[in-house]
């Protein structure tokens, strides 16, 4: 079986562009949802990345009748219970154009109080390969780190600003997007993924 076009699952041109990176030079088209008909939004009633990710890798997949990757991805902080979890996207209850500062104003607010060695957090992704009557490939990346008080930096989005790498002493939106692609969540969950799929692709 070749895959020669996968559709990602995802109208955020940020996370599109990254997954492009990492596909780049394996013969296959990445797509986004923008390329194609409006359709209503996936469900997400799942209540882990993992289960959200396969709820929206099928669904796509089944409306768009083409092989879908979709991923599920968020923040979890150890002083907050693990949230915002599964909620990151939502997590302030904004959309638009001022989303991600809205998150990350939320977030800040509600760790003032903690100490920054408690400030531990990690991001999540979960990624799912679907066709419309077959899951192909499930995997999950993991970046470990803490919140910052202050946000730093210009590239990445989400939390990526306030998401401190003690290792390297940057946030991850300090890093460029090779150094961001290497050890991001999503990375390492596409590197896992590649690994599976190489036989699949025809590059």
């Amino acid at each position: 079986m070749e895959l020669r076009e996968i559709v990602v699952a995802t109208t955020n041109q940020g996370k599109l562009r990254e997954i492009k990176k990492m596909l780049e030079g394996y013969g296959v088209m990445i797509r986004g949802l923008s390329e194609f008909e409006p359709i209503p939004e996936a469900e997400e009633t799942g209540r882990t990345f993992a289960e959200n990710a396969r709820q929206k890798a099928q669904y796509y997949s089944r409306r768009l009748n083409r092989c879908v990757l979709a991923d599920d991805s968020g923040l979890e902080v150890a002083a907050l219970g693990r949230a915002p979890g599964i909620r990151s996207a939502r997590f302030a209850g904004v959309e638009g154009p001022q989303r991600d500062a809205a998150n990350n104003d939320r977030l800040l607010k509600m760790l003032e109080e903690v100490y920054e060695d408690e400030r531990k957090a990690r991001f999540c992704c979960a990624l799912c390969l679907s066709r419309p009557k077959k899951i192909l490939l499930e995997v999950q990346g993991f970046q470990e780190g803490r919140i910052t008080s202050t946000a730093r930096g210009e590239n990445g989005f989400g939390y990526d600003p306030i998401f401190f790498l003690p290792d390297r002493q940057k946030t991850v939106a300090q890093l460029d997007y090779e150094e961001k692609n290497a050890i991001s969540h999503r990375g390492r969950a596409l590197k896992k993924l590649l690994e599976r799929l190489r036989p699949m692709l025809v590059g």
